[in-house]
């Protein structure tokens, strides 16, 4: 178990990396008269005749899911409500992938109903667990190079959410694709932030142990 745990940053690093290519991939291949600014993720993915930004979603899901496990191995500073945020933006995307939306100018239905609660869930849950990680990183030595990072990616997330909420409701979804696009963007951030910080810590990690270990045998 100690050896697969040495892989999970970099599964989880190349998780995100892959994820982000299917899901541009997605908004290019489903339909030429969609228009980015205007239809969100999931309307493009409901015309995505490959499945390719569901596979993308999907993806995104299960590496924040190795993400964490990541974390938690490294021992890193989210005990209590950050590594449940961090677990229900995993879990919500899987869903979301799973379940997906109505096409666009039908009808609103059950599944697509929860397509939109566990996407609000996901929306909110990552950056508000970036805002809680920023003064554990300050106060941790080894993840403190991070902290400033991710504190203007928590404050890019949380303007992002307040955006959607407006352009959603009040706002009758003028820009809601670009929106959303940014909003997404700031969050595939923090994680990406977070698996590359994992991945040098692990190299960092080794590089001391095989040092040692040539000390000792010199």
């Amino acid at each position: 178990m100690a050896a697969v745990k040495r892989f999970y940053p970099h599964i989880a690093f190349l998780a995100i990396t892959f994820s982000v290519i299917a899901v541009v991939v997605g908004q290019i291949v489903p339909d030429p008269y969609l228009d980015p600014m205007n239809v969100t993720v999931s309307e493009y993915a409901v015309a995505d005749r490959g499945g390719v930004t569901e596979l993308g979603m999907a993806i995104l899901g299960l590496g924040s899911f190795v993400l964490l496990a990541g974390l938690r191995a490294a021992g890193a500073p989210i005990k209590g409500l950050p590594q449940w945020l961090l677990g229900v933006w995993s879990g919500a995307l899987i869903v979301a992938a799973a379940v997906p939306t109505t096409p666009i100018g039908m009808d609103m239905s059950t599944t697509a109903l929860i397509h939109r609660y566990v996407s609000v869930a996901a929306f909110v849950s990552l950056p508000a667990a970036a805002a809680l990680l920023v003064p554990r990183f300050s106060a941790d030595a080894r993840w403190k190079p991070i902290a400033r990072t991710m504190e203007w990616l928590a404050l890019a997330g949380g303007l992002g959410v307040l955006a959607i909420a407006y352009v959603a409701m009040p706002g009758d979804r003028v820009l809601i694709g670009l929106v959303e696009r940014v909003l997404l963007g700031a969050e595939v951030a923090v994680l990406g932030v977070l698996a590359a910080w994992l991945v040098r810590l692990a190299w960092g990690k080794r590089v001391q142990i095989l040092t040692y270990h040539k000390f000792l045998t010199n």
